[in-house]
């Protein structure tokens, strides 16, 4: 009676039992006044506690994604609440409550805005795949040559949170993006359901679109976020089975391994928290460079490559211990990127790695220079940096290649069969 009547904060039961007994009994006891906490305020009740908004604007200010909250409860106001429907629609608003907690008029804008979704949130219905777990040996054996080689362009991993700086549709695009130019994506937790959430014309998910093999032009639901571990163990399989590198202790040569032959990078799009930045830290580790959204440079942690210091790009040949010219494959580990469209661009560029052939190299090139010209209007002015004999100059954009090629004085370079950082001096 004294936890019931709220005049002691709690008690202590040891005996498991005995606890379940205790709780079923008390939450029944408090049901009825629990429901109470539950009801959302009606629709002309969020008019009229909108019409007590004093549009100071502070609501905007502290919005993190700086979402126009204050226009939507004015317009509520009046009401029309489409405004509050565009902020709900595709997680735009992913409801942290800092302009609840700064209103000056103690508005509850996070009730506000789950009332006036209620009525969307359950006409939504989105297809996902099951989270399906690691990647089978048998499927690397499959795959794995051609991502080595470059013939299938990279793995795209799309992990991370719900922090959007746009809403969810935008991972779903980059999904498609990549998808399309026959990548492998593979997804973890909110980015696997943000897929989920995007239809196209007819009606149709990405998921209902695409495959579910780890192969090219496959969408794959790994799991939830912790099932992160089995895309770098992907990875990993890879350096076990096609270089016969032993996994006991030999962490540095297949992250070495990684780094330099497997085509596969990172995108944590809505980075929330301090675990999604320690996930994409430890797949640097691995020698998987990761995208960042504009929230992520707020972790203070950005691993960027120079491009403008040729001598840091210097690698070892392991077949010949020849020391040599090297390209910036990858360029970055961690990158932020501001918008979506830079983004996707990033994450074609650090796809690339030294032991592409000249097929691959081609095809990697072109997904570059397209979505370069497609989003900026131009070649990439860097393009130089990553052609190492007229063999990888992708036919569709010879000319301008060459054009470019010539301005900067550029030479033909080796390419290493085995390429290495390991054993180079500093080392």
């Amino acid at each position: 009676s004294k936890l019931l009547n709220k005049e002691i904060e709690g008690a202590l039961i040891l005996d498991p039992e005995k606890v379940g007994e205790v709780s079923v009994k008390v939450a029944k006891i408090l049901a009825p006044e629990r429901e109470k906490l539950k009801l959302l305020p009606e629709l002309e009740e969020v008019q009229k506690l909108a019409l007590e908004c004093t549009e100071c604007g502070w609501c905007n200010r502290v919005c993190p994604n700086n979402k126009p909250m204050m226009e939507a409860v004015v317009a509520a106001g009046t009401g029309n609440f489409s405004n509050f429907e565009e902020l709900y629609l595709n997680d735009v608003c992913y409801s942290c409550g800092r302009c609840e907690q700064e209103c000056e008029r103690e508005l509850p804008l996070m009730s506000m805005l789950a009332k006036v979704g209620e009525k969307l949130a359950k006409d939504e219905k989105f297809n996902i795949r099951a989270g399906r777990g690691p990647v089978q040996d048998v499927e690397i054996r499959r795959v794995g040559a051609p991502l080595v080689l470059g013939d299938i362009p990279g793995v795209i991993a799309i992990v991370g949170c719900s922090n959007y700086p746009n809403g969810g549709k935008e991972v779903a695009e980059m999904a498609k993006e990549f998808l399309e130019r026959n990548y492998i994506v593979v997804a973890t937790g909110c980015g696997a359901m943000s897929i989920g959430e995007y239809r196209d014309e007819e009606g149709k998910t990405l998921y209902e679109q695409y495959s579910g093999e780890f192969d090219s032009r496959g969408l794959l639901n790994i799991g939830s976020c912790v099932s992160n571990a089995h895309i770098s163990g992907a990875c990993i399989k890879i350096a076990n089975i096609f270089a016969k590198k032993p996994l006991e202790g030999n962490f540095e040569e297949i992250a070495d391994y990684i780094l330099n032959r497997v085509g596969a990078c990172g995108v944590a799009w809505g980075a929330y928290s301090q675990k999604a930045a320690a996930i994409a830290t430890g797949v640097n580790r691995w020698g998987i460079p990761v995208v960042v959204g504009p929230h992520g440079s707020k972790y203070r942690r950005l691993l960027l490559g120079r491009t403008d210091k040729k001598e840091t790009w210097k690698i070892k040949d392991l077949r010949t211990g020849k020391i040599m010219d090297g390209e910036p494959a990858p360029e970055h580990l961690i990158y932020a990127a501001e918008n979506m469209e830079e983004a996707i661009v990033m994450t074609a560029k650090l796809c690339i790695r030294p032991t592409d052939t000249g097929k691959g190299r081609q095809i990697k090139l072109n997904h570059y220079i397209d979505l370069y010209k497609r989003y900026y209007g131009i070649l990439p002015p860097d393009i130089h940096l990553f052609v190492r004999n007229e063999k990888d100059i992708p036919i569709t954009y010879k000319k301008d290649v060459k054009e470019i090629l010539e301005e900067v004085g550029w030479e033909p370079r080796e390419i290493p069969q085995e390429p290495s950082l390991m054993g180079m001096d500093g080392d």
